[in-house]
């Protein structure tokens, strides 16, 4: 079976990358591994940094970790998964379960050396797939892998997040407007902050509890002791970086929870933590998440028949656009680029 596979690469020019289209022979899959047929693939802020940065990235890389295909042949020694099974690749296709360990970041898809999704096609070892909940399209699907299971993981598996208790998410973007979801889902009070009435409006329809316009709000610390009666928020989706962290650390409840995640304004945050001490709160460096974590997210949306919110829907020859778009922040939900 001679297949061959479009794909954008990362082209070195200049010190710098650009997207470049190109096409290759696909691999069949040997012992342990699956062919997929990507459906859809969709874009996070860590491609932009990736497209940024070609000191620490592959020259003719395949960016992007988030897909979600259809299976089209299986290696010998393959039995959970059979042609036409839909399934997604995990961000870390060897941290299966259990804790980190550091060997992972090398495997993370379409970073540093390892290609991603942007292709027709992908081989994948079948212990890094997960089914995809019968209820969304490739496309939904799509958007999962690295945004929806970084929320989860902060919030179900390290944070224990409890029906009744308080979220803050920073801004609109994936992992915030997941974690609202997830967290709503579960009987969670969210509250959501953003510059736009509009994007605040449409986080209400999802089912956030109260809203902070960081603009005419500057301090949005204050305004969320406030809606918590003085006691401060249980959990915090810490995506800003260097201009919100001493913030949260100021909102977060006594015995609260920041989960680190986002970098959205830099990387050079110095916080004074000192504050959690006598607040007995912790920080959780959250990256991404285990197939077994990816799992336990699929169950949950399906028992709550959970729809991801997709901005907007790029063909494969509009990827550039798709980054432009990513660039300008404007977008509410996730990008995706349909590989049909």
């Amino acid at each position: 079976m001679n297949l061959i596979s479009r794909h954008f690469q990362l082209t070195a020019q200049r010190g710098a990358f650009e997207l470049r289209r190109g096409s290759r022979l696909t691999t069949m899959p040997k012992a342990n591994q699956v062919l997929v047929r990507m459906g859809a693939a969709s874009l996070n802020y860590r491609d932009l940094l990736t497209l940024q940065d070609p000191s620490v990235n592959r020259d003719g890389l395949i960016p992007l970790s988030d897909g979600a295909g259809t299976v089209m042949a299986v290696g010998a020694g393959v039995t959970r998964w059979k042609a036409g099974d839909r399934v997604s690749v995990n961000f870390f296709p060897t941290w299966l379960r259990g804790a980190f360990a550091p060997s992972a970041l090398a495997t993370a898809l379409g970073g540093g050396e390892t290609d991603g999704m942007l292709s027709d096609y992908v081989v994948a070892d079948t212990n890094s797939l997960v089914p995809i909940p019968e209820h969304l399209s490739l496309a939904e699907a799509a958007t999962l892998p690295c945004a929806a299971v970084t929320a989860w993981h902060a919030l179900f598996e390290r944070g224990q997040l409890q029906p009744g208790e308080t979220v803050l998410v920073q801004g609109t973007g994936g992992v915030a407007l997941f974690g609202l979801q997830l967290a709503a889902a579960h009987g969670a009070k969210v509250i959501v902050t953003s510059s736009s009435e509009e994007k605040l409006a449409r986080a209400k329809a999802l089912g956030a509890w109260k809203t902070i316009n960081y603009d005419l709000q500057p301090a949005w610390d204050k305004a969320a002791m406030d809606f918590t009666e003085g006691r401060g928020v249980d959990h915090i989706l810490e995506l800003g970086g260097p201009q919100t962290y001493d913030k949260s650390i100021a909102a977060v409840a006594p015995g609260g929870r920041i989960a680190q995640i986002g970098v959205l304004t830099g990387f050079a945050s110095q916080p004074n933590i000192l504050p959690l001490q006598f607040k007995n709160a912790s920080i959780h460096g959250i990256c991404v998440g285990s197939v077994e974590h990816f799992e336990h997210l699929n169950q949950f949306m399906s028992m709550h028949r959970i729809h991801p919110v997709i901005d907007t829907a790029f063909a494969f020859d509009d990827v550039p656009a798709a980054y432009a778009h990513l660039q300008s922040a404007g977008h509410f939900g996730k990008l995706v680029v349909n590989l049909n």
